[in-house]
């Protein structure tokens, strides 16, 4: 009974000596050397995920090295993005790292499986294995990539009024991943912030609480964040009311002087306009051949000069012309006759105003004669 005992207890031990030596022979074989667990990169940036290892004279199968990434869904497999195989790189399947995905020892099985990616994007944000197998051997090891925006150059103003005495804040604002910090400095030699100023730095503001003069000079504002950081300069100008009311009428002044120098040009223009017009009409002039233009016809009232009676059709100069040597003859053998044998002129039949109207006469006006004849 004993003897079994003893047996048993030596069969106990010498298994787990074998368990021992087994463990201690596969832990000395393939290893990958402990690297950084996560990279934080800006995108745009390039990474390098290490995975360096070491294997043993025990590992005598061929060496396949694999790259995989975990997508965001958990249920899904895991997508190879690149792998060594044969003694032969492959370049990666996935579409949207093409061309950006390489080893970075051109000979992979000297120990050196790391990978560089370069102009990095969000999307390639995740948890990324690298797995190493040569038989009896085989290790993986995770790496998580963040991919960040760092923060863009931020935008800088002054809020309130710029005067001694009165309140100010200085704005700073930019945009990337969170969390984003800021940070304000005064420009020159101490950096130091007045001693009246508080600043946010989650919300990127520096109050400023009863400005004086010496608080003016530029400030720097920094925004940063895991992957980056931006800054911009603002000028902050403290000065007097009165200073203020000097800048508020030169303002004004200015103003003044652009209105009534636009005044001026608008003047000149339409003066020159005016004076082309009136170069343009000159040239055309009335000539002399040119007939009048036509009048209309008007109706004389018949008269009697001597025995004859005429009657006026037109009062226009061109059909007057038969009419003016008509008087003329009559009035040359007027002058040629002797005044005691001047006929004298007979009294024509009148017609009552109103019998006119009503046979439908229309009145004119009986152009003056002189004594000659002419028609005045």
């Amino acid at each position: 009974m004993r003897t079994e005992r003893i047996m048993a207890g030596h069969s106990r031990a010498a298994a787990s000596l074998l368990l021992v030596y087994f463990l201690t022979g596969w832990t000395h074989c393939l290893q990958i050397l402990s690297a950084s667990p996560l990279k934080e990169k800006a995108v745009g940036d390039s990474v390098r995920l290490d995975c360096q290892f070491t294997v043993d004279t025990t590992d005598i199968g061929p060496l396949d090295i694999e790259w995989s990434r975990t997508p965001p869904d958990p249920t899904s497999s895991p997508i190879i993005i690149i792998d060594y195989s044969g003694d032969r790189a492959y370049e990666t399947r996935v579409e949207d790292m093409k061309g950006r995905v390489h080893f970075s020892s051109p000979d992979p099985k000297n120990g050196d499986a790391s990978i560089n990616i370069t102009r990095l994007r969000s999307s390639d944000s995740g948890m990324y294995h690298c797995k190493v197998k040569k038989s009896p051997g085989s290790k993986t090891k995770p790496v998580r990539l963040q991919v960040s925006m760092k923060p863009s150059p931020p935008t800088c103003y002054v809020d309130g009024s710029q005067e001694v005495g009165k309140d100010a804040v200085l704005k700073c604002l930019s945009e990337g991943t969170p969390p984003i910090t800021y940070t304000w400095s005064k420009q020159g030699s101490a950096h130091l912030l007045p001693s009246t100023a508080v600043a946010d730095v989650s919300a990127g503001t520096l109050k400023v609480l009863n400005a004086s003069m010496d608080y003016s000079g530029d400030y720097k504002c920094t925004a940063k964040n895991r992957v980056g950081s931006s800054e911009c300069v603002i000028r902050f100008s403290v000065s007097s009311s009165s200073d203020n009311g000097g800048k508020i009428a030169g303002t004004i002044i200015g103003v003044l002087l652009a209105l009534l120098l636009i005044a001026f040009v608008v003047w000149f223009i339409l003066r020159r306009k005016k004076k082309t017009t009136y170069e343009k009409e000159q040239p055309f002039e009335i000539r002399e051949d040119v007939p009048p233009p036509k009048s209309r016809v008007s109706t004389a009232r018949s008269y009697t000069v001597g025995s004859q009676r005429s009657s006026l059709g037109s009062m226009s100069p061109s059909n007057m012309e038969p009419y003016k040597s008509h008087y003329d003859r009559l009035a040359t053998e007027e002058l040629e006759r002797p005044a005691a044998q001047s006929p004298q002129l007979t009294p024509s039949y009148k017609v009552a105003a109103p019998s006119l109207n009503r046979m439908g006469a229309v009145p004119v006006m009986i152009p003056a004669q002189r004594r000659d004849g002419s028609i005045v």
